[in-house]
């Protein structure tokens, strides 16, 4: 869901990781599966900070990342086709911007896009590297619920 059509009305939310593999995309489809199945408007796209480093996976999504969509029942197609790279644009066209994990991305942040760093959201979802995915996952999945619990004013329901 990288492009939006003149039909796209509603909010688009974007989520950033760094290799726009793991965390990003499953925040991504999982987001557009709550929206669609609740009929909201808002719509989400997901890049990463730095792709290089997923650019010699031998697949365009996290192992994790699919088999835990496949058990909820989430198809793929509501994520990218592949790792994408943060851009600028990007940025500019989001309504609200969330970064999956600030001690990792803040910096990147300031790195690469130094404007837009004090301007996004940032979570606290750790990598692979500090937990597990059946760890990180369904924290992310929280959040998720949350985050439409918000939109639709439901917030503390």
């Amino acid at each position: 869901m990288s492009q939006r059509t003149s039909a796209d009305s509603g909010p688009l939310f974007l989520f950033v990781c760094t290799g726009n593999f793991y965390r990003s995309r499953h925040a991504e489809a999982l987001f557009n599966w709550h929206a669609r199945r609740t009929g909201h408007p808002a719509r989400a796209f997901s890049r990463g900070l730095l792709t290089s480093l997923v650019a010699d996976e031998p697949t365009l999504i996290s192992r994790d990342t699919e088999k835990r969509l496949g058990e909820l029942g989430i198809p793929l197609e509501l994520t990218g086709a592949a790792p994408t790279q943060l851009r600028r644009e990007d940025l500019e066209r989001a309504h609200r911007t969330i970064a999956l994990k600030r001690d990792e991305h803040y910096a990147m942040m300031l790195q690469s896009h130094p404007e837009w760093a004090d301007r996004i959201d940032y979570w606290t979802v750790h990598d692979i590297d500090f937990a597990q995915p059946t760890e990180a996952l369904p924290q992310i999945e929280g959040r998720i619920l949350e985050l439409m619990k918000e939109l639709t004013g439901q917030a503390g329901a």
